[in-house]
């Protein structure tokens, strides 16, 4: 399984910055029918879009298709337990995408709308923030 990372970055890490105001790229839906939007800002790991992902393609047993708009390009930094304070920033724990409320984050295509509504209510539950369902 590989998992959504970067394949180069230009600095190995980077500051946490902020993350106020509304999503203004990747608010519309673009390939699919159907999709679910972040009602609140937030950092999803690439652990959990893997998760949800998982959980849609479950759900619809590999049918229609799935489109991710949220990519983990964010590293973050944890220190090992027990390690004492100071001594730098810590090393690369993983990597994180960051979401602001109004953008979508899957889509969905060549499903029904009872099915593409449960299966990303079903990936909704896999994610740190609040979401809601969406459709063209």
């Amino acid at each position: 399984m590989a998992t959504l990372q970067p394949k180069r970055m230009k600095y190995r890490k980077t500051f946490k910055g902020k993350r106020g105001g509304v999503a203004t790229r990747s608010n519309t839906l673009s390939f699919g029918n159907f999709g679910i939007k972040a009602m609140e800002a937030g950092f999803i790991s690439a652990r959990q879009l893997e998760a949800a992902r998982r959980a849609i393609a479950h759900f619809t047993q590999r049918g229609g298709r799935i489109w991710i708009r949220a990519f983990p390009d964010k590293p973050v930094t944890k220190h090992p337990a027990e390690s004492r304070m100071g001594s730098g920033k810590g090393d690369v724990e993983g990597y994180v995408a960051v979401v602001k409320p109004g953008q979508l984050i899957f889509e969905m295509g060549a499903v029904a709308k009872e099915t593409a509504e449960e299966a990303l209510r079903l990936a909704s539950h896999k994610l740190p923030v609040d979401t809601r369902f969406v459709e063209r």
